[in-house]
């Protein structure tokens, strides 16, 4: 796709399905970003929002025990692996960086469960990098669409940081998430209802097909 209508994709994007974070602390990013993989943003919402009631900070995660966030967590799925690691990362946090999130990525991934997304969301959210974040829906949209051909989140997200201007990093992936949320679908993609169907690959594929 020609760059032009890249950044005109991206945009428009931008418009019609925009996402607003709330939260901008750092450690809660971080916290409720591990707690939302693998989960809806209702059950992640529920989640953070309890375990911040009773672990309001840092430091006071880090004194907990994993199996007394089980019943907080439990909405999020998979509430076990998801407890012990974000005990972890509390310790390490205050053990290792005085109670502060890394506002680097080499460091912000080696924290238990923190992969490139996780981290690159923290980076843009909490400390306004140039960071652009990967996940399923951010890789399987890029490429129905025809922003690029790849077979891995890694390989999109490099793609994409050659081909979107580095001002809207940052932005792309809430609102990629919605519009992967409520229209383009994994299955049955609404087609009919997309703004972007007159650029997208897929439905032109389609329309080709009938």
């Amino acid at each position: 796709m020609e760059e032009h209508r890249v950044l005109d994709v991206i945009k428009r994007i931008l418009e019609h399905f925009p996402r607003r974070y709330e939260e901008r602390d750092p450690f809660r990013v971080l916290i409720s970003t591990v707690l939302s993989q693998r989960t809806r943003d209702e059950n992640t919402d529920k989640a953070s929002k309890l375990l911040f009631e009773v672990f309001p900070d840092v430091y006071s995660l880090s004194r907990a025990e994993a199996h007394e966030l089980h019943d907080l967590i439990r909405s999020s799925g998979m509430y076990r692996q998801k407890a012990e690691r974000i005990v972890q990362i509390a310790r390490i946090l205050v053990q290792k960086y005085g109670g502060r999130v890394p506002d680097n990525l080499e460091e912000l991934v080696k924290l238990p469960g923190v992969g490139r997304k996780t981290a690159n969301i923290v980076l843009a959210v909490s400390y306004h990098r140039p960071a652009l974040a990967v996940d399923t829906h951010v890789h399987r949209i890029s490429n129905r669409i025809g922003l690029v051909k790849t077979k891995s989140p890694l390989q999109t997200e490099k793609q994409l940081t050659k081909i979107v201007p580095e001002n809207l990093w940052a932005q792309i992936n809430g609102p990629m998430v919605e519009f992967g949320r409520t229209v383009c679908l994994p299955r049955k993609p609404r087609c009919k209802i997309c703004p972007l169907a007159g650029e997208c690959g897929y439905y032109k594929n389609l329309s080709t097909q009938k």
